[in-house]
């Protein structure tokens, strides 16, 4: 993955964790959701996978490569620990 991508990346990780308050803020409103760590994953991962196809784009001004694609989710693996510290 190209190392400015990642950087926004990142960036956009740092934002999340920073802001859960106002993850938990959105999974209070919906309470009836049965379960929530799976709704908050995916709030968190749909905010990062948008990051990273929108900066693709704007960095790099094309659409990710499927091999981009991979290594955005092994990063996210290997954050994991991170992302499991929201809730």
């Amino acid at each position: 993955m190209d190392e400015k991508l990642k950087i926004k990346i990142e960036e956009k990780i740092q934002e999340t964790i920073s802001n859960k308050n106002e993850i938990n803020q959105i999974l209070e409103s919906l309470s009836s959701v049965d379960d929530s760590k799976s709704f908050i994953l995916g709030i968190v991962v749909g905010r990062l996978y948008n990051a990273f196809y929108y900066q693709t784009k704007r960095i790099l001004n094309r659409e990710p490569s499927k091999e981009e694609f991979v290594e955005f989710v092994e990063y996210l693996k290997n954050r994991k620990s991170d992302f499991e510290n929201l809730w």
